[in-house]
């Protein structure tokens, strides 16, 4: 596809995934506070010119956990089977929590 040739991309050391040199984060400009259309414009535009990779956590908003949902529905008006694409996710204990609290 001609978004991969917009891109260079590397090995993530043996594991056979190719990651892009370019990484989009969503940490406070795809919250629920902020304007969907723009947010849904920055990570369409980053898709189609090659960047795979998405970095999502539990605590991005602002309100915490509401660029995870936005992505989503972003993600689910993109879907496209044939396309690779990683996330990488985090969980974040919030104020107050430990990771003790659940298990981890």
């Amino acid at each position: 596809m001609e978004r991969y040739d917009r891109m260079q991309y590397k090995n993530c050391g043996n594991s056979g995934l190719l990651l892009p040199r370019i990484s989009l984060g969503l940490w406070h400009n795809f919250g629920s506070v902020d304007d969907f259309g723009i947010a849904s414009d920055m990570i369409k535009y980053a898709f189609d010119n090659g960047v795979t990779h998405f970095d999502l956590a539990n605590n991005y908003g602002p309100v915490p956990g509401s660029a995870e949902t936005n992505f989503g529905k972003i993600l689910k008006e993109k879907a496209d089977s044939s396309v690779d694409r990683s996330i990488y996710d985090q969980y974040i204990a919030g104020i107050g929590e430990s990771h003790e609290a659940d298990g981890n």
